[in-house]
């Protein structure tokens, strides 16, 4: 029985360890560039965009199809950043507990 009640503390402890990295995780901001920095793209912990910054200098009409790619191109730098970061953070409230192949939290 004390067996028992020693696995549903750690349950316990490891619920709350993943909760407040869940919390941590939401709180992770990014920033992705592309074209040299011309173009920025900030993300936030569930990969919503807070912010974009374009510099000027990219805004004239004959332009417009590779500010849109750039766009793209600093989002997606961005994601893979929050990605890593998320995954780090996780990674480290987990510690060494093994996980069944599959669930990659």
């Amino acid at each position: 029985m004390k067996d028992l009640m020693g696995l549903m503390k750690q349950a316990k402890d490891m619920q709350k360890k993943m909760e407040a990295a869940q919390a941590e995780v939401a709180d992770i901001v990014v920033e992705g560039r592309s074209g040299g920095g011309l173009v920025t793209v900030e993300l936030a912990g569930g990969g919503n965009m807070r912010a974009l910054k374009i510099d000027p200098k990219l805004l004239s009409e004959d332009d417009v199809e590779i500010v849109e790619d750039l766009i793209v191109a600093a989002y997606q730098d961005a994601k893979v950043k929050l990605d890593e970061a998320q995954a780090k953070t996780m990674k480290a409230a987990m510690g060494d507990i093994p996980l069944p192949p599959g669930l990659g939290i």
